[in-house]
């Protein structure tokens, strides 16, 4: 019983197991009661999932205050913002994957589902290599803030996200040594079939895997961003990691909703690029003012006045270009009435 309280990344190794086996009874709840039967989710109910995990989410911060005190309870907090708000852009390259390979809504959960898995593993071996990186080598931290930096000014004027998916090395490398069925099978990520070649029943993919693993590649790439500003914020382990889980589990879940209403939060990618220009700041203003750290309610308090100001700014810009759009348009009983997975389409 020793072993469960020696510590492994600055905590004892009990944390880090509690904590994952928190998160796998989550999801096995949620894929063996919630999903049992395949169905298509529709808005409503991915509200009302990721209501259910945002809330856990907020209120694992009391479970960090109690172990780790406020200061800690702050960072997990703003952590667990900025990875939520980092992670809309995620959402819609996911869209695009699901919209490239034609996954009907019925079979995504099934593919972010088991994309959580890969990212439980991912990010912790990131978040591994990024603790120990600052910790034998303390201007990692200043190398982090830098990027982030560079990368809020960089969106600031950059044009609309563009992913090109078609072009992605790892996918024509999947399609050029995997066997890769040509339609979908249901929600089934592997199928026996016969080679032609030989009659002999082989294992082929199909298209839904290779959205899985599309989806886990988007989310290393995402990371790369997500990582060093969450270290920027705090560099406890565990407080990283688990905020980490969480904002995930909470956009996963909103993703149905969010990828139906993405066009009304057009503006808010130059809030999350004010964002990261402050988390990456504040580390060099901190030495400027002789200070250990910028405190943590400063920070939670910056970065949700900037993420509620880029959430308004882009709900009323869009219904003002709506209703201007509007004008002149026919009736609505004279337009044709499109299914929105068709027009999608």
């Amino acid at each position: 019983m020793d072993i469960l309280f020696a510590q492994v990344i600055g905590e004892p190794l009990w944390m880090w197991l509690g904590f994952l086996a928190f998160v796998l009874a989550l999801l096995a709840f949620d894929l063996g009661v919630l999903h049992r039967r395949t169905h298509e989710i529709g808005i409503a109910e991915s509200l009302k999932l990721s209501a259910f995990y945002i809330g856990l989410g907020v209120a694992f911060s009391g479970w960090i205050w109690h172990r780790l005190g406020t200061d800690a309870a702050l960072d997990y907090l703003t952590g667990f913002v900025v990875e939520q708000s980092l992670a809309m852009d995620n959402i819609f390259v996911i869209a695009m994957i699901f919209g490239f390979f034609g996954i009907p809504r019925i079979h995504q959960h099934r593919v972010l589902f088991w994309g959580i898995l890969g990212v439980i593993v991912l990010r912790g071996v990131m978040i591994v290599a990024g603790a120990a990186a600052i910790t034998q080598f303390e201007w990692v931290l200043y190398l982090f803030a830098a990027f982030l930096m560079i990368t809020g000014v960089k969106m600031l004027f950059a044009a609309e996200i563009t992913y090109d998916i078609a072009q992605n090395p790892v996918l024509r490398f999947m399609r050029r040594h995997l066997r890769v069925t040509r339609q979908l099978h249901g929600d089934r990520f592997f199928v026996r079939h016969s080679d032609h070649r030989t009659g002999a029943e082989v294992l082929f993919v199909t298209p839904l895997f290779l959205t899985l693993v599309m989806v886990e590649l988007a989310d290393v790439v995402f990371a790369v961003d997500s990582i060093p500003a969450i270290f920027a914020i705090t560099t406890e382990p565990y407080v990283v990691y688990t905020s980490n889980i969480f904002a995930i589990l909470g956009l996963r879940s909103l993703f149905f909703a969010l990828s139906a209403m993405i066009h009304r939060f057009a503006y808010l990618r130059y809030a999350l690029a004010l964002i990261l220009v402050f988390i990456g700041a504040k580390i060099f203003a901190a030495d400027m003012l002789n200070l250990a750290k910028i405190p943590p309610a400063v920070s939670l308090s910056v970065t949700l006045g900037l993420l509620a100001g880029g959430i308004a700014v882009s709900l009323w810009t869009t219904a003002r270009e709506a209703r201007h759009a509007s004008v002149g348009a026919p009736a609505i009983s004279e337009r044709p009435r499109v299914r929105p997975d068709v027009a999608e389409k």
